[in-house]
């Protein structure tokens, strides 16, 4: 831990020199370079457009990723100009764009992030749903299933299994599981692998390379998808379940809460859990769970329904705060509440699936990274959520980085003072 608080102050100094976004020539400043502001605060972006006088620019400014607070064009006279100036009351984020002939650039900032709160009150009777939902698992006796990894060379003093786990999901928890073999009772921690959104695609399958990275640093790990699919198949299986049961799964069964799509996916996860508490080499102590977009939903839902697990690493996480759009803003991906389903029907089952609720009881360490240009996991929805946790918080929040990673042009700088920093925490967390 002593490495990551090095390498965590070296970000923030690396910070206060780099103030700016910038696409190659265009480049957005604002008056705080962290993003974070204190309400009635002013607030001022600045263009930087060297040698582009006489172009135009196009000028953006979104409120809560919505609402547009100015859509302009002007003329570029001079090598900078003020495009946005502003100062608000209100818990919020802005977003401001800017586009010239041939570049664009974005900036984010927020408000006062730290009151945010969920745009939807907080079922009375949450935690009895989810204390049943704990019976129904445990009421299922234990079925673990292995077979050979095939296709791949599982190096010498490890081992690495396709395991599938019975679970009341309906489907079954499904992933690889890797470990040091002939490691002591009680040693070691154990990692939990959860995917980003999607069927087919290489980002949201389990892989026995991403669960023997984990074991080769001394865990135990299990990299699960999310689906309860069958791992290690070919292409046209994917695919088949992306046009087939698996379209648009993120909005199934949005008016039933026991239906939802999201309480399979949950439960699987808790197995998983379950399932690797249970392993003899487990030291008891360090479960982390570790995911992106819809993967790092999961983390923070893990954290708030198993009091086993200790830290989470959630990357620009989904699943939170899904009724954000009734105080105005964005929910998070895959903003079911902004659907064609019924709305009071709605009410009465999301609230049980959103991390903003479930995160209350959490104990773990969060360790986000939130993306304040993302407009897929907006940030709001982000805070909101986690603002929830009692437990300690390691906050990211990048004003340059949309939902998928930042650009080339600032891929250096966030490696530098964003993803060097939570691979660090990982690997003093583990040690």
């Amino acid at each position: 831990m002593r490495r990551f608080l090095l390498l965590l102050f070296i970000a923030v100094l690396l910070n206060d020199i780099i103030l700016v976004a910038q696409n190659h020539d265009l480049i957005l400043s604002q008056t705080n370079k962290s993003g974070i502001y204190k309400k009635g605060r002013k607030i001022s972006v600045i263009a930087y457009t060297p040698g582009q006088a006489g172009d135009s620019l196009k000028i953006r400014v979104l409120k809560n990723n919505t609402q547009i607070l100015k859509k302009a064009t002007t003329v570029i006279e001079r090598d900078s100009l003020v495009v946005f100036e502003g100062t608000f009351s209100d818990p919020c984020s802005i977003i401001v764009e800017v586009r010239s002939k041939e570049k664009n650039s974005a900036i984010g900032l927020l408000v006062e992030p730290e009151k945010l709160r969920p745009g939807a009150s907080c079922p009375k009777d949450f935690d009895s749903f989810w204390e049943k939902q704990g019976e129904i698992l445990k009421a299922l006796p234990l079925d673990v299933k292995t077979t050979d990894v095939a296709d791949y060379e599982v190096e010498k003093g490890y081992s690495c299994t396709d395991t599938e786990i019975n679970c009341p999901g309906p489907k079954p928890a499904r992933g690889y599981f890797a470990k040091p073999e002939k490691a002591s009772p009680g040693s070691l921690p154990v990692v939990i692998l959860v995917h980003a959104a999607g069927v087919k695609g290489s980002w949201c399958r389990s892989e026995p390379g991403n669960a023997m990275k984990y074991a080769k640093m001394g865990a135990l790990c299990f990299d699960l998808n999310a689906h309860g699919m069958l791992n290690g198949q070919p292409d046209n299986y994917y695919e088949g379940l992306e046009k087939g049961e698996l379209s648009r799964y993120y909005l199934q069964g949005l008016t039933n809460r026991d239906e939802v799509y999201f309480r399979g996916m949950y439960l699987r996860l808790l197995r998983a859990i379950d399932f690797m508490a249970r392993q003899p080499e487990w030291d008891g102590k360090r479960i982390l769970v570790l995911g992106e977009s819809q993967g790092g939903g999961q983390a923070l839902v893990a954290a708030g329904l198993d009091k086993r697990v200790s830290a989470v690493v959630a990357i620009v996480p989904a699943m939170c705060d899904w009724m954000g759009s009734l105080a105005d803003r964005m929910g998070g991906w895959p903003q079911p509440f902004e659907s064609k389903a019924s709305k009071d029907d709605m009410l009465k089952t999301l609230p049980y699936y959103d991390a903003a609720n479930i995160l209350k009881k959490s104990k773990a360490i969060i360790f986000t990274e939130i993306g304040l240009i993302d407009m897929t996991c907006p940030a709001t929805s982000v805070y909101t959520a986690i603002n929830q946790a009692k437990s300690r918080k390691i906050i990211y929040a990048v004003p340059y980085r949309p939902h998928q990673k930042p650009e080339e042009s600032l891929a250096k700088t966030w490696e530098e003072t964003v993803y060097k920093p939570r691979e660090l925490f990982i690997q003093d967390y583990l040690r």
